[in-house]
């Protein structure tokens, strides 16, 4: 009769038990608000980009009088980062955008598209959220597009190339308390259209409340991945988890696998405690072409900003892990 081990069973749990496919990176949380150079009340999540070989993070943290500012922060390595003196970019005092920015910008997402950055964040207002689009060269001066969306509508992703002429970018309707990921079209970036549902919740799945876009999308040769987040509301509140799915490349609104299971979840102190526990919530991720590895970052808890890495063949691969191996 074998014997099993304490450490073997140790060993096991290690190796399988709740285990996320994304792996932290051990220096965790990488900016939070004692990092932050100006006065503010927390730190949520960060879009990224690299630009001249310079890691960079957009971040929304709020202000003393409560609305949501962002901040750039640069790094070498893409772990160790410096943020900037002050806010880079701030609600408006210029029409049309002033009215619906009144309670803040929130939420930013960056895509290198044409030799241009697009920003694509939420302007908040008393009338709701709504997206709006901005573009940049040098991450100082921000150049405000359009509002591109009626209220109430959130997570917008712009995607990194045109699809059939058109540009094209995720978004998140709101219908009473639960959203869904659409896909809309344009061939100007002020005026969208050709709307059409992406995916939708799941009952009795750890993303059955609602979902939304997260990073922009990465093309693969498989097919376009994407990064999104999934709610869950609990007696304790909810949680937010983060899973991918696979949509084709020519038809976005078609979908070719979705993870059964999430790719990361609360499970650090830093994670469940905060200003708002039980949330990991990216807006943005890096591919690294040479070595296959993505570089997430994500907020955690709504106080401070992580880094967690995976092998692009591993996130594909879980869109279409079956569900009963889940």
């Amino acid at each position: 009769m074998s014997i099993v081990t304490h450490d073997a069973v140790h060993r096991s749990r290690t190796r399988f038990a709740g285990r996320d496919v994304i792996h932290r990176w051990e220096g965790n949380p990488i900016v939070t608000l004692e990092d932050i150079p100006f006065e503010c009340n927390t730190v949520f999540n960060a879009a990224v980009v690299k630009h001249n070989g310079e890691y960079l993070l957009l971040i929304r943290v709020e202000d003393k009088r409560g609305r949501s500012i962002f901040a750039l922060a640069r790094s070498d390595d893409g772990y160790r980062f410096v943020v900037e003196p002050g806010p880079v970019m701030t609600p408006t005092d210029e029409e049309p955008f002033a009215t619906y920015e009144a309670c803040g910008i929130e939420d930013p997402r960056i895509t290198l598209l044409d030799d241009t950055y697009y920003v694509m964040y939420t302007a908040y207002s008393h009338y709701g959220p709504r997206l709006a689009l901005a573009k940049t060269d040098d991450f100082q001066t921000f150049e405000r597009i359009a509002l591109i969306s009626e209220p109430v509508n959130k997570d917008g992703a712009l995607f990194p190339k045109k699809i059939n002429g058109r540009y094209v970018r995720f978004d998140r309707p709101n219908v009473g308390s639960t959203g869904n990921i659409w896909v809309s079209y344009s061939d100007d970036l002020v005026n969208w259209g050709r709307s059409e549902v992406v995916m939708t919740t799941r009952p009795d799945h750890w993303d059955c409340s609602r979902i939304g876009a997260s990073a922009p999308p990465i093309e693969t040769d498989r097919g376009w991945l994407e990064i999104y987040h999934g709610v869950k509301e609990t007696a304790a509140g909810p949680i937010y988890r983060l899973g991918v799915v696979m949509l084709d490349l020519e038809n976005p609104a078609r979908v070719l696998g979705r993870a059964a299971i999430p790719i990361l979840t609360p499970r650090e102190y830093y994670e469940r405690v905060g200003d708002i526990g039980n949330v990991v919530f990216s807006c943005g991720a890096i591919h690294d072409e040479r070595s296959g590895d993505v570089k997430m970052y994500y907020g955690a808890a709504d106080t401070c900003i992580c880094v967690g890495t995976a092998k692009l063949s591993a996130l594909i691969d879980r869109c279409f892990e079956q569900e009963d191996s889940a």
